[in-house]
């Protein structure tokens, strides 16, 4: 089965095209032209997982700049007491 399928085959084929997205991504097509692609529920959380690792970096990277610009920091006496631990 071909990686690109019109949505009209997918439909007529439905138990053979979510087989073939557990192995690999099946993307349905509309007048010749992707419109949703379907993959397995392991793909789609790596997907999320690596999402959020970029946005943690991507806060970290921000933080470590506001601190080398010399924003003020938060001493730990006060975070243990903020998160009810002191």
């Amino acid at each position: 089965m071909s990686s690109d399928l019109p949505v009209t085959e997918a439909r007529e084929h439905f138990s053979e095209v979510v087989e073939t997205a557990t192995q690999r991504p099946v993307y349905l097509t509309k007048r010749g032209e992707r419109h949703v692609v379907l993959l397995s529920i392991a793909e789609y959380e790596r997907l999320l997982e690596a999402d959020e690792d970029a946005r943690d970096l991507a806060a970290s990277d921000v933080a470590m700049a506001e601190l080398m610009a010399g924003a003020p920091t938060i001493p730990w006496k006060q975070v243990k007491a903020d998160l009810g631990l002191a």
